[in-house]
């Protein structure tokens, strides 16, 4: 027996007017209707035309738009908002603050940043201004906060996302962060149920599974998701992540060829996050892309079935008319059952109820704000304030075992050189981050005002590239064969930073060291020259450069971190960030340094 929403209860707590207007809303759509209200669409164009026409075609429940200027967001959403026949819930992915809504929005940090400060306060400041700039331009939805846990330093895809890797930590900053966005009218969806960091890998491009056994499952994520259950949750993102040991426990009779990842199971889905946790709120997939989904079942069979999971909302066509056809197949054939279809549209349209949107009938234009003032809302001197002070408070010194390296001062080094690190440059993180000013060049000017004599290492592997092709192997070779004397490092430079730009979000995030030897590419000199590192995105570089001796995590290379960085490097202020996650790695090696 499904578990069916209660619209008098949390998170909904709907009054009879609010319940009515469900009712008659399912009650007067066709199955076409019916069937496009399972859809988040993500849209191809801004353009009124398209926007009418999806919303003529489709019938769609929601959007989750590629991001833009706050100005054309507005734009797009007014006409959404406007031209839908029933409201719209309109989501971005608010992770790091309203950059996730617009793109000239504030950035406050990613979630491990904010965790840094040991300050719960910033989680609800993140949240609060995430909540402001994304309601500022039409959006009542957010897929965030992320309550996933770092308990494997090699995951690639939540690595700098999530709070890190205490339970009690993620459950403090997530109920922060979900309080500071829900008072600006916008509801929260905690992703990726059961729960990831413990896999380390990538469920865009592959199978991901969390290992663990229900006891260890309920003592983690279980809590993580009970007590935000409890909290008034609105909103949960199924992953596609196998629970399998959990799933075999609750169904010992079951093949694990037959198990599958959440957000197509049921078992998951209804038996444990609706049953066991008493989830009452709104279930939406992942994005239906990635291949830990895809690659599962056909997908004329996993439209329907990951609605008939528990899933109400299914995120993204491939083919629109496609999608739409097999989810009504699905539906016909009894895949998706009629109790299951008017169940989730009773949860979605029992959140845009939440929302107040059946309210504005008549007078669409008023969900949103004036534009001119939406846009005054947009990375305010006060949302940048709160940004600066998590860069300050954020950044960590996790190793420091050198003795007396610091301050970082002109009488003390003046010649400094910089060496980039960094690591594979593809993947979702690169697309995700897109173009970016180098944090070297940041830092180099930084100091340079100052008074130190700055160069940034030119890869030797930058410059051989830059041959002619019939040039480069010879020289590859000979970087091999030649060495050169440590007096050309000694006698030109006083320190070496090396900056550590790792891509956070890659396929890979590891260090990927560059074809040379006995060049300043790979910190061989930490015993001949006193040397930093400073890791300004992953927080696991440590793990591939132990022998260093002072190891600092700034986050991000954001200006307003790199200027925080070099105050702090030359004892202006004191580092006062705190690691929530493991930066040693679980490895021996990485705690080592011996003085000479």
């Amino acid at each position: 027996m499904a578990h069916l929403v209660d619209l008098t209860q949390k998170p909904y707590c709907l009054d009879a007017q609010a319940i009515t207007w469900v009712e008659s809303t399912i009650a007067s759509m066709n199955l076409d209707e019916k069937i496009g209200q399972l859809f988040v669409n993500m849209g191809s164009s801004r353009t009124e035309e398209y926007l009418t026409q999806v919303l003529k075609d489709y019938k769609i429940a929601a959007v989750r738009y590629n991001k833009g200027k706050a100005d054309e967001i507005w734009e797009q959403n007014h006409i959404l908002q406007t031209k839908s026949k029933i409201p719209l819930l309109i989501a971005a992915n608010t992770e790091a603050g309203g950059d996730g809504a617009v793109t000239d929005g504030t950035k406050i940090g990613d979630e491990i940043k904010i965790a840094a400060t040991n300050d719960p306060k910033y989680a609800y400041e993140m949240g609060r201004i995430a909540g402001i700039e994304a309601a500022a331009v039409g959006c009542n939805v957010s897929f965030a906060p992320i309550v996933d846990l770092t308990r494997n330093w090699r995951n690639p895809i939540i690595a700098n996302r999530n709070w890190g890797s205490n339970v009690d930590q993620v459950i403090t900053l997530s109920k922060e962060y979900m309080k500071g966005i829900m008072e600006q009218g916008i509801m929260p969806f905690a992703k990726h149920f059961p729960g990831d960091g413990i896999d380390e890998r990538d469920h865009h491009l592959s199978f991901a599974s969390n290992p663990m056994t229900k006891e260890e499952w309920i003592t983690t994520f279980g809590r993580i998701y009970g007590e935000l259950v409890d909290a008034g949750l609105p909103g949960i993102m199924a992953g596609h992540i196998h629970l399998p040991k959990v799933e075999k426990e609750m169904h010992p009779e079951r093949d694990w060829d037959d198990m599958l990842p959440a957000s197509l199971n049921k078992t998951l889905l209804d038996e444990l996050l609706r049953g066991e946790l008493g989830y009452n709120g709104v279930i939406v997939t992942d994005a239906s892309h990635m291949v830990a989904m895809t690659a599962s079942m056909p997908r004329r069979l996993m439209l329907p079935t990951a609605v008939e999971a528990g899933c109400d909302l299914f995120l993204f066509f491939n083919a629109p008319e496609e999608d739409l056809q097999w989810m009504k197949e699905g539906y016909e054939a009894g895949i998706l059952t009629e109790e299951r279809l008017h169940d989730a549209l009773r949860r979605t349209l029992g959140l845009k109820a939440r929302l107040g949107l059946h309210l504005f009938e008549g007078r669409r234009e008023e969900i949103m704000l004036p534009k001119e003032e939406a846009l005054s809302l947009i990375n305010t001197k006060e949302s940048q304030a709160i940004a600066d002070e998590v860069a300050d408070k954020a950044i960590t010194l996790v190793k420091d075992k050198q003795k007396d390296i610091l301050p970082v001062t002109p009488d003390r080094y003046k010649r400094i050189l910089i060496v980039n690190v960094e690591g594979h440059k593809g993947g979702f993180g690169a697309m995700i981050a897109g173009q970016k000013k180098r944090a070297s060049n940041v830092v180099k000017d930084l100091l340079q005002a100052r008074g130190h004599d700055v160069t940034v290492w030119e890869s030797t592997e930058e410059r051989i590239m830059q041959l002619p092709e019939n040039e480069r192997a010879a020289a590859i070779a000979n970087v091999y064969a030649q060495k050169q004397p440590i007096s050309n490092l000694t006698d030109h430079y006083d320190l070496i930073l090396n900056l550590v730009d790792v891509n956070s979000g890659g396929t890979v995030q590891r260090i990927v060291w560059p074809a040379a030897k006995g060049t300043p590419d790979q910190p061989f000199y930490v015993h001949e020259i006193p040397t930093i590192v400073v890791s300004v995105q992953h927080a696991f570089a440590l793990a591939d450069m132990p022998q260093v001796g002072t190891y600092i995590n700034a986050y991000d290379g954001k200006d307003n971190t790199m200027k925080y960085l070099v105050e702090k490097l030359a004892g202006e202020s004191t580092f006062t960030g705190v690691s929530p996650v493991d930066a040693f790695c679980g490895l021996i090696d990485t705690h080592l340094w011996r003085e000479y």
